[in-house]
């Protein structure tokens, strides 16, 4: 069984920046597919990031490319989404996600584990 946690979510300015955290716990290394999503109220849950478990191959969704950037610590079993000048339609609920296949993925039904999600709020 595989756990996420998410952390580093809250309240920022437009054009701050935030980074979120998600610690993954899993008793069995494997080679998981890592990706971040987010659902803003009354909206649909939206794929923003995603990267192997090596981190060599990651992917952007065209929403955030340039503001955003994924990036993992394999030693330290952590996943992080790095958040740079932050605008008030990236306020959502973000959520971690992993995968028990190997890859890159921007497709929600292709992630087996989810996170509760941790809270942004992009405000003035």
């Amino acid at each position: 069984q595989v756990q996420l946690v998410e952390s580093g979510g809250g309240l920022v300015q437009p054009g701050g920046s935030l980074r979120l955290s998600c610690l993954v716990s899993t008793l069995t290394f494997s080679n998981y597919g890592m990706g971040w999503f987010r659902q803003a109220p009354g909206k649909e849950r939206e794929f923003v990031a995603a990267s192997n478990w090596f981190g060599d191959s990651t992917y952007v969704g065209n929403s955030v490319k340039g503001r955003f950037t994924i990036s993992r610590d394999r030693a330290k079993k952590t996943l992080y989404l790095q958040m740079n000048n932050l605008e008030p339609e990236d306020t959502a609920v973000y959520y971690c996600a992993a995968s028990r296949t190997p890859g890159v993925f921007s497709l929600k039904r292709n992630y087996d584990y989810w996170g509760q999600g941790t809270q942004v709020t992009v405000s003035s």
